[in-house]
């Protein structure tokens, strides 16, 4: 892909928790339009790279560019009207649980959109939880709602200034195979009805391969492997052919590392 096919260039990035190395020299790019999933054992970094390239995070080096301007060279004005350009669905949903299904949704434009008169907004808000399926939950509480549903919800908000670039956080995490299923083809609709690109991290191979165009598979802070699904699918690297196939022997060891457990049970050897 030429730059200009890319909506999002990362480059080389490394990023550390205190002495933790976290991110390792990562470079990838999200072609516009489309529907890119980033795949990776948890602790990965996946939710760490949405935040990088959202701008809550900065990296210790490397470039992350989005339509063309570096992230984290940005000052607030701008990087405030970069996000205005961007949707999240966030890990656990994130609804605000103080405030009404409508207002949940109308909360973004409230905050980027001060003009728009309230009958455009209500019509907006309507309009994409009519999307999702769940304009009848308008004036309900977060927590009358079902976990799909919630999930179904924070979709909405995460789309409803119609992003250019809307990151779904482990959207599936929780959910019943009937809810899982909903989610992704909201997903993949949505985008293709917005003409947005959608980046979707998760750990679950199964339904991200129904849904997207292109994967990466990240581990030890770098590109394992990346390609259309059944490329991934059909790679015969170890660190990518054991996650993608969820076998239990291969190099994603189970335990994280730490001393032996004899010594840690003040046990002799």
């Amino acid at each position: 892909m030429s730059s200009s096919d890319k909506l999002v260039e990362i480059s080389d990035l490394e990023f550390s928790y205190g002495p933790r190395k976290l991110l390792k020299g990562l470079s990838l790019g999200i072609p516009r339009g489309k529907v890119v999933a980033i795949l990776g054992a948890s602790g990965s970094g996946k939710s760490t790279l949405l935040r990088i390239i959202g701008g809550q995070a900065k990296p210790d080096r490397g470039t992350v560019k989005v339509d063309g301007q570096v992230v984290h060279e940005l000052d607030t004005r701008e990087l405030y009207a970069l996000r205005r350009k961007m949707g999240m669905m966030f890990q656990a949903g994130g609804l605000f649980t103080d405030m009404s299904v409508y207002e949940n949704i109308a909360f973004p434009m409230r905050e980027h959109y001060t003009k728009l008169p309230e009958s455009i907004l209500r019509r907006i808000v309507l309009m994409k939880l009519h999307a999702v399926g769940l304009r009848g939950t308008h004036a309900l509480a977060p927590n009358e709602l079902s976990g799909g549903m919630s999930r179904r919800v924070a979709l909405a908000r995460a789309i409803a200034a119609d992003p250019m670039l809307a990151m779904y956080d482990e959207p599936f995490g929780g959910l019943d195979p009937i809810s899982i299923n909903v989610i992704a083809n909201l997903i993949r609709q949505l985008n293709d009805a917005l003409g947005a690109t959608s980046i979707v991290v998760s750990y679950d191979v199964s339904e991200a391969v129904k849904l997207v165009d292109y994967v990466y598979v990240i581990a030890d802070g770098v590109v394992a492997g990346e390609g259309t699904p059944d490329e991934v699918l059909a790679s015969k690297d170890p660190y990518v052919y054991q996650f993608m196939h969820a076998k239990p022997d291969g190099p994603i060891a189970f335990h994280y590392p730490g001393r032996p457990i004899r010594e840690d049970l003040g046990l002799k050897a």
